[in-house]
């Protein structure tokens, strides 16, 4: 019987979320496969990784798709982010643990491409009035991804609920991002510029940062 990959894939990333320490032998056995299969599909630990890798950029960038960062509020373009990706926080909280994917010139592009349109999103609140201008949006974005990281660990070992993660992370965040004076659910002001002046500075700290 013919093997799919992908579902070879999805169940490794299934255990490997669970156990990150979990063998080749654990993850062919949780896939219901050899491991001579599995290694037909994958060399080694490290070609399964690599596959894990572009598996959870490309359901990162589906959720940045689809959490439509442009529209609305900065504040809600987060929450609706951390509601769409998630599905993909454990798979992440994994990859953020294998040093190998982050080290030297080989680091995957769809990494520094989610980064971009993260910190986008920042740098669109802090222009906005919306986001405090002294954290930069690089620092906001590794907050947001560490996170998210600990969230599903937390989830995973049974002390956080699965229901309270969105809230959890989302509002966590914005409570150190929020610009003093923001209400945390209002919307943004029609003209923050007016209401919000800030120092010739401070905005090209924004348009540097």
């Amino acid at each position: 019987m013919a093997v799919d990959r992908d579902q070879v894939l999805r169940g490794a990333a299934a255990l490997l979320t669970r156990k990150s320490t979990a063998t080749m032998d654990e993850v062919a056995k949780a896939a219901g496969i050899s491991r001579a299969t599995l290694h037909r599909h994958f060399a080694g630990r490290d070609a399964l990784v690599r596959a894990l890798e572009a598996l959870g950029i490309a359901e990162c960038e589906t959720a940045l798709d689809a959490a439509r960062l442009d529209e609305g509020p900065a504040p809600d373009a987060v929450r609706r982010l951390v509601r769409e990706i998630e599905p993909a926080a454990g798979l992440l909280a994994f990859l953020y643990t294998e040093n190998q994917l982050f080290e030297g010139e080989e680091l995957h592009h769809g990494w520094t491409r989610m980064d971009d349109r993260i910190s986008d999103l920042f740098r669109r609140g802090q222009l906005s009035g919306e986001f405090r201008i002294d954290l930069t949006p690089a620092w906001l974005t590794e907050a947001l991804f560490g996170l998210l990281a600990s969230g599903a660990w937390m989830v995973q070992s049974g002390k956080g609920a699965p229901k309270d993660f969105p809230h959890m992370i989302a509002e966590l965040l914005l409570g150190g991002a929020l610009r003093p004076g923001q209400a945390p659910h209002s919307p943004a002001p029609q003209n923050p510029a007016a209401q919000n002046p800030a120092p010739q500075s401070s905005a090209t700290q924004i348009e540097e940062s």
